[in-house]
């Protein structure tokens, strides 16, 4: 049993750190992929989320592959018993994967009606809908320190994001748009995000289903939704000079890291939580702010980043803090 617990533990920990690089990764090679000055036209993200979700079936189906001893009758037999049998089962994962595409056609509003670092900070709401969601949803119960540490994080990633480059975004060309409808579209997508991710969860954890069958099942529904999104924001452009349309190394490097998202959030989800995978996101942020610094140099740390990045790891730390009573330590 201690064992089991010490691997559970493990994997918990391993799944957070494998989320932490990809965010970062991703967040860095997608703005490096999108400023990117090339000849001819710049790809369409639209695309690139549909060829991401593809890419997630095919690695999922290759897990599945794997989990039935590398026997294609054994996996054909798991994927009809599975999906194509269980039609409820599968419908019950069209309603996570039509909130996440709609989450993500709202960022590309809420960014093209506010700022970055607005944007930024207050994004980070989606880690306290996502904790208010698995209370009412999961019944979870959250403890004194839990609570703590949400608004010492909530504080510390306001801090982080708080902006310092305000002549450099005066500076960029912001599409022209109502402040209010940025902001009405980041709210939304808060709550969607915690909405669709604690719904995943409470999926995962009723059922006996692979985590693997589960994301093959999101990913085909997010396709549909996605190509669904491609003809009505980008259909003429495809028309014009197809679906791969500026493609090149970053931006396979992006779809792939975009990929891998998706499966090691289904492990976060599996072997930790939605709340603890928030604050892996809030981590990465950090770390991006500071790759930005070192590496890209087109950020300027103050001491309020300094403190809100103490902050945030503390939160981090609080959350994850057990204590445990004085008496009868070996009880269940």
């Amino acid at each position: 049993a201690d064992e089991d617990k010490t691997m559970s533990a493990n994997l918990k920990y391993l799944s957070l750190g494998i989320l932490v690089f990809q965010t970062t990764s991703l967040v860095l090679t997608m703005r490096y992929s999108r400023t990117l000055k090339e000849e001819g036209p710049r790809y369409l993200s639209s695309t690139a989320v549909v060829v991401a979700e593809l890419l997630k079936i095919m690695a999922c189906i290759l897990l599945v592959y794997k989990d039935s001893k590398c026997s294609l009758r054994a996996l054909n037999r798991t994927l009809h018993d599975e999906i194509l049998n269980k039609p409820m089962e599968t419908l019950k994962l069209a309603i996570p994967s039509g909130i996440y595409t709609l989450q993500n056609n709202l960022l590309y509003v809420a960014l093209s009606n506010l700022d970055a670092a607005t944007y930024q900070v207050t994004y980070q709401l989606k880690i306290l809908t996502t904790a208010l969601f698995s209370v009412s949803m999961l019944s979870k119960k959250l403890g004194v320190y839990q609570w703590l540490s949400l608004v010492i994080l909530m504080t510390g990633v306001a801090f982080v994001q708080w902006p310092s480059d305000s002549q450099e975004l005066d500076s960029k060309e912001l599409s022209a748009g109502s402040q209010f409808v940025g902001l009405m579209a980041v709210l939304t997508a808060c709550f969607s995000s915690g909405f669709a991710g604690v719904y995943f969860e409470k999926i995962l954890k009723e059922t006996k289903q692979s985590v693997w069958i589960r994301n093959i099942q999101l990913g085909f529904f997010g396709s549909i939704f996605g190509l669904m999104g491609v003809y009505i924001y980008d259909g003429e452009l495809v028309s014009k000079n197809g679906f791969f349309q500026g493609y090149n190394r970053m931006t396979w490097i992006v779809v792939v890291l975009q990929a891998l998202g998706g499966l090691v959030i289904a492990a976060v989800i599996k072997y930790a939580d939605n709340i603890l995978k928030g604050f892996a996101t809030s981590l990465s942020i950090i770390l991006s702010t500071l790759i930005s610094y070192f590496w890209l140099q087109d950020f300027v740390p103050t001491s309020v980043f300094f403190l809100g990045a103490i902050l945030v790891i503390a939160a981090t730390f609080l959350y994850g803090y057990d204590p445990k009573p004085a008496g009868n330590p070996t009880k269940a």
